[in-house]
């Protein structure tokens, strides 16, 4: 079988004995991991280690899952995104773009995680309408609607009241947004802590 050295290159010391192509998608799969017939696995993505992916996830572009991940549901992860470790992804979550999810992260429900690694969950909240998933440091996602933290907290009455909410649930949601971009800033102010360690 002729499979690509980049494949190759994912598990150390790898052989071409030790991949097959997965039959939905034709995707890569390490022997240690499992891929259900019922998932779709793109040509450029990869599974390895002890992961699974399973029901009716799809994982596409040049995403990688491995470790002892498991991706389910009708989850998707793509792009460039990783999952590993012992994270994960089910439901209708999203992982993508260069979004890194791993050690003991759960990222389900309508979540969506892009841009940013997280060595944790993002944070979530299940309102009484949509979902409230911060996504990256700058940004929130309710329900398909994703903008900058600072948009939301100038425009969520409006854009609540567009969407059919009552004025209860424009409150309610309000202190959602309060509560996730306080996260936010404790999280921004601990990444650029880090970064002036690095480079000390």
């Amino acid at each position: 079988m002729n499979v690509p050295q980049n494949v190759l290159h994912t598990v150390y010391g790898s052989k071409p004995e030790d991949w097959k192509q997965h039959s939905h998608g034709g995707g890569w799969i390490y022997k240690t991991a499992t891929v259900e017939t019922s998932a779709y696995l793109h040509p450029n993505s990869i599974v390895a280690g002890n992961a699974w992916v399973f029901d009716h996830a799809q994982v596409y572009g040049y995403a990688w899952v491995y470790g002892y991940a498991w991706v389910y549901g009708y989850a998707r992860v793509y792009g460039n995104a990783r999952v590993y470790g012992n994270a994960q992804v089910y439901d209708n979550a999203q992982v993508y773009g260069n979004a890194w999810v791993y050690d003991d992260a759960r990222v389900y429900g309508n979540a969506q995680v892009y841009d940013n690694a997280w060595v944790a969950s993002p944070p979530y909240i299940q309102g009484s309408r949509h979902a409230l998933t911060l996504c990256s440091l700058t940004q929130i996602a309710v329900g398909c609607h994703v903008h900058k933290i600072t948009e939301w907290l100038a425009r969520y009455k409006a854009i609540g009241r567009s969407e059919g909410y009552t004025a209860e649930q424009v409150a309610e949601y309000g202190r959602h947004l309060a509560y996730l971009a306080a996260i936010a800033k404790r999280l921004q102010t601990a990444a650029k802590k880090d970064a002036k360690k690095e480079t000390k």
